[in-house]
């Protein structure tokens, strides 16, 4: 026979005349302890189950003894910062030895669950008559559209006048002046010889 059971807030398996290490408890040594929560119980024909916990059921036990368990190492580093901190903990333990088990009680019933009252139906009212559509009023024929004015004829384009041409005036700046002598005489040109260069040239270019 087995039984699972809550002993100071942790679930063990525990059977008769087995020993176990649990939390520090605050009984003496040789003292009796109960617990109550019991979960499970399987006495090898039947195995219960609490809801959460079995009514009546229970574990009895004897305290064995008060102990710490083994040293264990906390050891905390920071690389490059110069920080090291150890320290040891050992967990203050209380070993147990279970005498027995019983099974007082059954299973917690569950409560049954209240009947959920049928929704009363609503009274089905009546139905509303759709109101008629109102019939559509008949769209407005479209007026014809107006027709097209033809467009103006483009008056003619007036014939570009055309255009003067400028005679073309040579560039005697480089002839010597003997050589603009001779084409004055040519043109009939009178009073060359006291012409200078510049006044030869505009007296052709006239």
């Amino acid at each position: 026979m087995y039984a699972i059971v809550e002993i100071a807030g942790q679930q063990f398996k525990v059977a008769k005349d087995q020993k176990v290490y649990v939390h520090r408890l605050q009984g003496e040594e040789g003292s009796s302890v109960s617990f109550d929560k019991v979960y499970l119980l399987d006495d090898g024909t039947k195995v219960t189950l609490g809801a959460p916990a079995i009514t009546g059921a229970s574990v009895e036990a004897k305290v064995v003894k008060h102990l710490k368990g083994d040293k264990v190492i906390v050891f905390k580093k920071k690389r490059r910062k110069g920080y090291r901190v150890k320290n040891g903990h050992r967990q203050s333990l209380t070993e147990i030895l279970v005498q027995s088990i019983s099974a007082k009680g059954g299973a917690k019933k569950a409560a049954p669950k209240k009947e959920v009252a049928p929704k009363a139906k609503a009274a089905e009212a009546p139905a509303k008559k759709a109101a008629p559509k109102k019939a559509a009023t008949p769209k407005k024929a479209a007026a014809p559209k107006k027709a097209a004015t033809p467009k103006k004829a483009a008056a003619p384009k007036k014939a570009a006048a055309p255009k003067k041409v400028a005679p073309k005036v040579e560039d005697l700046s480089g002839k010597t002046v003997a050589e603009l002598k001779d084409l004055a005489k040519a043109k009939g040109i009178t009073g060359i010889s006291a012409m200078k260069k510049a006044d030869l040239i505009a007296a052709l270019n006239a």
